[in-house]
């Protein structure tokens, strides 16, 4: 068998491969330790593989994974700069992606004096004798061109090096070459797929957006659930929104909002929506007690989130805000509403409306914290001491009066 012969046979092996995984759906990192697995199964002298990507999420702009032999693979997230950092300025992959080269080739052994990328010169006193970094497009089946500082690059930027002393053969650069395209589309399967779960769980919430991945999107199509509505809003917003410029407003409404959303994850609760200055959730996590549990739970912890947020605020001589909430149980309708261009995932029904009733007693109550008795009795008798009977009460649209609770707290 010739040389080009073998290169052509084991690029068809790891070609397949890859092919192969990007139908199934592997995830990025079983995929790239796999990948980097079989390139030494095929003869590649590989030390270490790098990949890194754009992605759409909100607190991180990029990912990466890192493989070494004989250690495997570790997936890093890079946050959001609106300045490129010094470390990155000075990667050979930020010289491929800006600087117009298609490649940086490097030997690390044939040369006295060292490499300006103080990478390389790391690797090599690691061992390393070759690197070699490229990029593919996934807007066409090339490399990635130069680009601005701020573009947010459709593709990927990929790294090998080798140990061996001679470092990487001819054959070697061959064989990745000719699998880089669908290494590339196998990546770009996997991080599509990874994006969407991430948008979803962000934008919907993490049940809302594992069952539209799954299929339930169908409008009309909706599920009857017992479970329990939390409604929480901040107190006095529309003042504080008349006084404090944009920014400190939207930064204020996030740090609450923040330890809201915190509190209801912590008990395995699931946001519905934001409204404003305030949000929809709901527990169902099992059967109507161990939902009114959760609940209470969530109550209890965004008590303390708040107090500290509040004496946080505070020392740094920042406006604070306190919270209402109203809690009650019964049944939903969990599901797709909306017309056929713009659906919302959301509940709806009897329960939710008369959790809004129960939220807008607050000033009259003077209570922050509501609890209807639905969740007082499903949460027996776990709640017996902390629930106190703030009175029964004629709800709007409600045909038998309502005995509402609110939560003790003792002066300390």
């Amino acid at each position: 068998m010739t040389t080009s012969d073998n290169v052509a046979e084991k690029s068809s092996d790891l070609i397949n491969w890859l092919v192969a995984r990007g139908l199934e759906g592997l995830q990025k990192e079983e995929l790239l330790d796999g990948y980097c697995n079989r390139l030494v199964d095929l003869g590649v002298p590989l030390m270490r593989f790098h990949a890194a990507q754009s992605t759409l999420h909100p607190v991180y702009g990029g990912t990466g994974y890192s493989w070494y032999h004989g250690k495997g693979g570790e997936h890093q997230k890079f946050e959001y700069s609106e300045v490129p950092s010094d470390h990155w300025r000075a990667s050979p992959l930020y010289a491929v992606l800006n600087e117009g080269l298609s490649v940086v080739h490097e030997r690390l052994v044939d040369q006295n004096e060292p490499s300006k990328y103080p990478l390389l010169n790391e690797l090599r006193e690691h061992g390393a004798t070759e690197y070699y970094a490229t990029g593919v497009s996934f807007n066409s089946p090339t490399h990635i061109g130069a680009a601005s500082t701020d573009k947010v690059v459709n593709g990927v930027l990929l790294s090998w090096a080798s140990n061996a002393p001679e470092g990487f053969h001819e054959d070697d650069l061959a064989l990745i070459n000719a699998a880089m395209p669908h290494l590339g589309l196998a990546l770009k399967a996997a991080s599509d797929a990874r994006i969407s779960k991430d948008l979803m769980r962000v934008y919907l919430g993490r049940d809302a957006g594992r069952r539209v991945l799954s299929g339930e999107i169908r409008r009309g199509s909706l599920q009857q659930i017992d479970a329990v509505i939390l409604n929480f809003d901040l107190e006095d917003f529309t003042s504080l929104s008349e006084e404090l410029p944009g920014n400190a407003l939207i930064d204020m409404l996030n740090d609450y909002l923040a330890v809201a959303v915190h509190s209801v994850h912590q008990n395995d609760g699931n946001i519905l929506k934001f409204m404003g200055d305030g949000l929809i959730a709901m527990f169902d996590v099992g059967e109507i007690d161990a939902d009114a549990r959760a609940a209470l739970a969530a109550v209890a912890d965004l008590q303390d989130g708040m107090a500290k947020l509040n004496a946080k605020r505070e020392a740094e001589g920042l406006p604070v805000s306190n919270f209402t909430l109203a809690l009650h149980a019964g049944e939903i309708l969990y599901g797709n509403i909306g017309s056929e261009s713009r659906l919302d995932f959301t509940v709806i029904g009897p329960t939710v409306n008369q959790t809004a009733r129960i939220a807008g007693m607050h000033r009259s109550l003077g209570q922050r914290i509501l609890i209807s008795d639905d969740v007082a009795k499903a949460a027996q008798p776990c709640a017996s001491a902390s629930l106190i009977s703030v009175g029964r009460y004629m709800l709007r649209g409600v045909a038998e009066p309502k005995e509402l609770f609110t939560v003790y707290q003792p002066a300390e």
